[in-house]
């Protein structure tokens, strides 16, 4: 058998024929059992209590070890260098043509060299080992049975020893000498250890225990690899739940979303056209972004209401009224889905288990409360307070159930987390002042902790999360400040703009608001049309965050696992924006909303308290969280003790229900009202226009069919109405007259477009039977319209 075979227990098909050791018996016995070191042997030289024994390990200073015999019986009998399970197969002795090896080494002829030592004098090499994991002495030094340390080779440093017998020069030759014919005989008669292993006899059984080597991938199975690894790792699986979700609980809204809007369309059309509007002047005309084509000629009209500025890249893809529906109702649906993802993720940052987060962002997301203000996309648009906190808290290493952990800070993530707090704050001040404020005290909070700390400890926060939260700190601060120009004008400009306590007190919900559904819920919409009687502006005052959140929420003060201190401190959380939500209802909110009203830069922009209802539903969700994961914890204890330790379908199930009653009380009954289509008119007629009718909610389906052209008209929807809009509306009622045409000459109108189905039960219902003879106006009608030229 040549050296080309492979070595039972794996050796190199192609290693180096071995230097023979000429054992006995014995010696071959040691080698079959694996070299291993047996009772009584030396732990260093393997010797035992008779002499030395075979060890295959290195000697010094590149001298020869023997085996236990002189170096003269050393016969050519070849051993491989993987010999120790003692079933390697016997090498052949099979050399190059120029008497070396493959390895351009000489054998040598298994005598002792000039510094050979044999028996007694031998002495083990400083690095010598035994047993099967024995290592070769220092870098060329042979072994005891004639192998160099590392490879096995008898040559020192890559040369042959000094002297030559005669039977490596008749091997040199092709011919085997009479030691290693009789050494073969040996093997073949079954005498041998090492090497006269049966050739059909398998490896070592026990090495098919042994792990498999990780096979070599090339770059396409790498890269199937990773992308297998991202579809189901756990925030994938969260992102695509949630958006199943979403698409599921404000069903129909993607049945027919380029016709119709949830709930109505007079604030989802505003909307809809501030996404068109940002996306179509940042690619023309950036500078011009606060002086939008509605409410011609008011400087800031822009800023007239919450902008849903973060959507403008939505804005940029498409045009006209239909894309713009279609762009409203996927927007809809997606920042449901962010919202559910976002709580999701701080419940599982602070410490909550999975089922116990989706508990956490479905009530959240669904809270029957905010099925009231499907209407408005800012409200709903609320997934990145959440999500900025989450990562902001990952960023930091810190975690509500297990603290602060140093090693897990990271700067990244604190960078993020704050570029998505600005982005959250882009969608509009009316959620995103209380969470600015919030972040402000963090902030503050954090400061201090961080100068008391750093008097004990050096860079207690690290110098990259430092810079990182200075950074997007600095950022954060710019968009707020950027954003909050424009409404400063529109305050200064504008100050009927200004809310006033009087009208905070016509918006502020009595306590019971806060267990009263609005009428789209399936579950209590109609259970609670009683209670929703008596309060004086229900859209806004009803404030149920859910009946199983509270119940999940209540539980969770008694059984969680947060600590006390920390469900105390959501408590208090909990109490604290429930007293702000019904505003002035609270003592008449001299100790809660009335000082933050009074105070606060940009809070008496706000207009209904009972918006800050968001906080509350957050802590309670958090603290449901905590009650959820516990509950779980104790199903896995239970199902440890059952025989296997694997939960039945009756303790899965169990876990699941929590979830599934914040789902279902999250149903709805939305309606989902067909949009008025675009008058042709609209298409071809240019500006500056006026639209008849004019009213709050008749200007915004008009805004809406303004996104073909973006033609500037005086009409437009906000949260309020400027002095010089409602002129126009007036000097409009006469229309046409010399009055009003003068008017609107002046003012810089083109042409006065008159919807005619639209007349009825207006103030402009009989006019279109005045005469224009002397007013140098021209009328023409277009389709269902009549246009006046002026």
């Amino acid at each position: 058998m040549t050296t080309e075979q492979s070595d039972a227990t794996g050796g190199r098909a192609d290693s180096d024929p071995q230097e023979a050791t000429g054992d006995g018996p014995s010696d071959a016995a040691r080698r079959v059992s694996g070299d291993r070191p047996v009772p009584g042997q030396d732990a260093t030289t393997g010797d035992g209590p008779g002499g030395p024994a075979a060890t295959g390990t290195g000697a010094t200073d590149g001298t020869t070890g023997t085996t236990g015999r002189s170096g003269t019986e050393t016969g050519d009998r070849a051993r491989t260098d993987k010999g120790r399970s003692g079933k390697g197969r016997r090498d052949k002795g099979r050399i190059d043509k120029g008497g070396t090896k493959p390895g351009g080494k000489t054998p040598t002829d298994g005598k002792a060299g000039p510094d050979r030592k044999t028996g007694p004098e031998r002495k083990a090499g400083p690095d010598r080992k035994t047993g099967p994991d024995r290592k070769a002495g220092t870098e060329g030094k042979t072994g005891t049975d004639g192998k160099t340390a590392g490879d096995g080779k008898a040559a020192t440093d890559g040369k042959a020893g000094t002297d030559k017998s005669e039977t490596n020069r008749r091997t040199a030759e092709g011919q085997a000498g009479p030691d290693a014919k009789a050494a073969e005989g040996e093997v073949e008669e079954g005498k041998a250890g090492t090497d006269g292993a049966d050739a059909t006899k398998p490896a070592d059984p026990w090495t098919a225990f042994g792990p498999a080597p990780d096979p070599v991938l090339t770059r396409p199975r790498r890269v199937v690899r990773a992308v297998g690894r991202f579809l189901v790792h756990e925030w994938t699986l969260a992102a695509v739940a949630s958006l199943a979700l979403a698409v599921l609980m404000t069903w129909p809204t993607l049945r027919y979303p380029r016709y119709t809007l949830p709930q109505d369309y007079w604030d989802p059309s505003l909307q809809a056209w501030q996404m068109a509007w940002s996306g179509h002047i940042l690619l023309t005309d950036p500078a011009q972004l606060w002086t939008s084509n509605t409410f011609f000629p008011e400087p800031w009209s822009f800023a007239f209401s919450d902008t849903l500025l973060g959507y403008a890249p939505a804005g940029m893809i498409g045009s006209g009224p239909e894309d713009a529906l279609l762009r409203y109702n996927i927007m809809f649906v997606l920042a449901h889905a962010l919202a559910t993802f976002g709580a999701y993720a701080l419940a599982r940052q602070l410490g909550a288990g999975r089922i116990g987060g989706a508990v956490a962002g479905a009530s959240y997301a669904y809270a029957p409360w905010l099925l009231a203000q499907a209407g408005h996309l800012h409200i709903i648009s609320n997934g990145g307070i959440p999500l900025a906190l989450a990562m902001l808290a990952r960023g930091h290493g810190w975690s509500l159930r297990h603290g602060y952990r140093p090693w897990r800070r990271h700067a990244g993530w604190a960078f993020a987390g704050w570029l998505v707090a600005a982005w959250q704050l882009s969608l509009g001040f009316g959620i995103g002042l209380p969470f600015a404020y919030l972040l402000a005290g963090v902030v503050l909070v954090s400061a201090v902790v961080w100068f008391v700390r750093r008097l004990r400890v050096k860079r207690p926060f690290g110098r990259r999360l430092f810079l990182a939260d200075l950074l997007g700190g600095l950022v954060f601060a710019a968009v707020g400040a950027l954003l909050a120009v424009p409404y400063f004008k529109v305050a200064e400009l504008h100050p009927n703009a200004a809310r006033t306590l009087g009208e905070i007190q016509l918006y502020s919900p009595p306590a019971s608001g806060f267990f009263t559904a609005p009428a789209e819920s399936r579950i209590w919409g109609g259970l609670h049309e009683g209670a929703r009687a008596v309060l004086p502006w229900h859209p806004e005052m009803t404030l149920l965050p859910g009946f199983v959140l509270y119940a999940l929420a209540a539980g969770g003060l008694f059984f969680s696992v947060w600590r006390v201190r920390h469900r105390l401190f959501l408590l208090a959380g909990v109490l604290v924006t429930m007293a702000l939500a019904v505003g002035t209802r609270f003592l008449d909110g001299r100790f809660t909303y009335v000082p933050l009203f009074e105070h606060l830069p940009g809070w008496n922009g706000l207009r209904t308290p009972g918006r800050i209802m968001l906080w509350t539903t957050l802590l309670l969700g958090l603290l449901a969280a905590g009650a959820v994961t516990a509950f779980c914890a104790r199903v896995r204890e239970l199902a440890a003790e059952r025989v296997p330790p694997w939960p039945g379908p009756w303790l899965r199930l169990a876990t699941l229900v929590p979830l599934l009653l914040v789902v279902v009380e999250g149903l709805n009954v939305t309606p989902h009202p067909v949009v008025p289509r675009q008058p042709a008119v609209m298409r071809t007629v240019d500006g500056p226009m006026l639209v008849l009718p004019s009213s709050q909610n008749l200007d915004q389906p008009v805004m809406l069919w303004s996104t073909d052209r973006f033609q500037p008209m005086v009409n437009g929807g906000s949260g309020f109405t400027p002095n010089s809009q409602a002129q126009v509306r007036e000097a409009a009622v006469s229309f046409p007259d010399f009055g009003s045409v003068d008017y609107l000459r002046k003012l810089g109108v083109k042409n006065v477009v008159v919807l005619r189905d639209r007349l009825g039960g207006t103030p402009w219902e009989g006019m279109l039977d005045r005469p224009v003879d002397g007013l140098g106006v021209t009328r023409e009608e277009i389709g269902d319209a009549v246009v006046y030229r002026l």
